[in-house]
């Protein structure tokens, strides 16, 4: 059963608090990791792009840039992996990159801890049972997070999306809060075994799990 009303405005106010803390607490590793990013990247320090909310809602998430721009001989973007630097996969896997989603959280496109925002395209994808995971705000941090992140099937992730809607109470929320620093701490699953992320969730692959 989802959150009462109730529940949904004590976990907004609990958002807002927190992330507000959290911009104070954090603005000076904001400011390095910035600095960092803009050396050993370059322009623009944040990477931005339009993602699901609740109810498919888009908007549009921000991000520490992890990525290079770099392009072949025909001007397209080389492959995930080959644009992902050393300093990238560190951002990476120390989560570093999600910190600017704190302004996500203060303005309500996302939550502190919920399903994290995939991308637009793959809303025509999901079942109806997968699609059930916007029923809440994404979040930062998320069920799936702490139980493999990456490393997981979409089956499973998506499985693990949904029981977070049907569970969400206050003593999950601050189960999976304090357990993102233990995985934060010991990073694992941060990549998938054949990617630089997470394979593209595809439409024949959406089929092949119809079927």
């Amino acid at each position: 059963m989802a959150a009462s009303t109730f529940d949904n405005a004590v976990k907004r106010t609990l958002d807002i608090a927190i992330a507000a803390l959290a911009v104070v607490l954090f603005s000076p590793i904001l400011v390095v990791v910035a600095v960092l990013v803009r050396t050993r990247l370059g322009g623009p320090v944040l990477f931005t792009q339009v993602r699901p909310g609740r109810h498919g809602q888009p908007f549009r998430m921000v991000k520490f840039r992890s990525m290079t721009d770099e392009r072949d001989a025909a001007g397209a973007l080389l492959p995930d992996a080959e644009r992902l630097p050393p300093f990238g996969r560190w951002l990476r896997s120390s989560s570093l990159d999600e910190l600017p989603e704190i302004w996500n959280v203060l303005v309500g496109d996302m939550s502190l801890v919920g399903p994290r925002p995939l991308l637009m395209e793959y809303l025509p994808l999901y079942t109806p049972e997968q699609a059930r995971r916007h029923e809440v705000r994404p979040g930062i941090t998320g069920w799936a997070q702490i139980n493999g992140r990456n490393a997981l099937s979409w089956d499973d992730k998506f499985k693990l999306d949904v029981w977070y809607v049907d569970h969400q109470s206050f003593w999950l929320d601050f189960r999976i809060f304090w357990a993102t620093f233990a995985k934060v701490a010991r990073p694992t699953g941060v990549t998938h075994s054949s990617e630089a992320t997470m394979p593209r969730f595809t439409r024949q692959e959406a089929q092949e799990r119809n079927q």
